[in-house]
């Protein structure tokens, strides 16, 4: 009898603990994410585009990449491996977006 009620109680034990430890890591994998820093897409495309002919249309094209890929290439053209989701966003035409 006194064996039936250890084996319960370790049972109900391993249980709560198994609960606790899976409700657990929800709540770590949001914390991770919040790690990300993200950066200053004005700035980052202010510099990118301050040599362009036609700076606003340049500007909102980098802003669009920057939002998505949370990075803008350094200098202003060329440099695109730094950042190859940047690279990789093309119009509807498949011509590159980002500048």
């Amino acid at each position: 009898m006194a064996l039936s009620k250890l084996l319960v109680a370790s049972l109900l034990l391993s249980f709560v603990l198994f609960h606790l430890v899976h409700a657990d890591q929800p709540v770590a994998a949001q914390t991770e994410g919040s790690f990300v820093q993200q950066i200053d897409c004005n700035a980052a495309c202010g510099a990118r585009c301050r040599l362009a002919s036609r700076q606003r249309m340049c500007h909102r094209a980098c802003g669009t990449c920057c939002r998505r890929c949370n990075c803008v290439p350094p200098g202003t053209s060329g440099n695109q491996e730094v950042c190859p989701c940047y690279a990789s966003l093309t119009t509807h035409g498949g011509r590159r977006k980002c500048p």
